[in-house]
């Protein structure tokens, strides 16, 4: 009996740095790839708590920010609106379109083309963003956008301006 008492406070020890971790939200990661009028920050990652398969981080995209017309490869993504508005538009013209406001999320599927854009002149857009891959993954494509980029992007993971 003592020895499995050993092996499982081993296991216990290995939990307990190879366990949960709990990333709080004043200690995000600032160091990526910024653009004036937004900022991102990362809270899970590869480089943070080892995360595989998976992205998780915050956006902040300032009023009137726009993409221009891209997709993520294989990647899915979802974002989560906590404050502001959102503006999709996809499709191989952008011509479809979709808001979203506070508590709504957002599923983009890979290979589709679209446009992100915060819909409001004056507020701040406030997101959470997960990605399916801890990948960058931008392709840009050549299809002029029905609302035009400003010269604030939208940058995460897979957007590095």
């Amino acid at each position: 009996m003592g020895e499995e008492m050993s092996g499982h406070d081993h296991e216990h020890d290995k939990w307990k740095h190879d366990g949960v971790r709990v990333v709080p939200g004043g200690q995000l990661d600032p160091n990526t790839a910024q653009t004036p009028g937004m900022d991102r920050q990362a809270a899970i990652n590869f480089a943070r708590v080892g995360a595989q398969k998976i992205w998780a981080g915050t956006v902040t995209i300032h009023p009137n920010a726009k993409t221009g017309a891209h997709h993520h490869g294989h990647l899915e993504s979802v974002i989560y609106v906590l404050k502001g508005k959102a503006r999709m538009r996809w499709g191989d013209a952008l011509q479809f379109t979709a808001e979203a406001g506070p508590g709504d999320f957002i599923y983009v599927p890979p290979y589709v083309p679209h446009q992100e854009i915060n819909a409001s002149p004056d507020e701040v857009l406030e997101c959470v963003l997960v990605r399916s891959d801890g990948e960058a993954v931008a392709i840009n494509l050549d299809i002029e956008p029905i609302e035009k980029p400003e010269t604030v992007l939208w940058i995460d993971p897979t957007h590095r301006g």
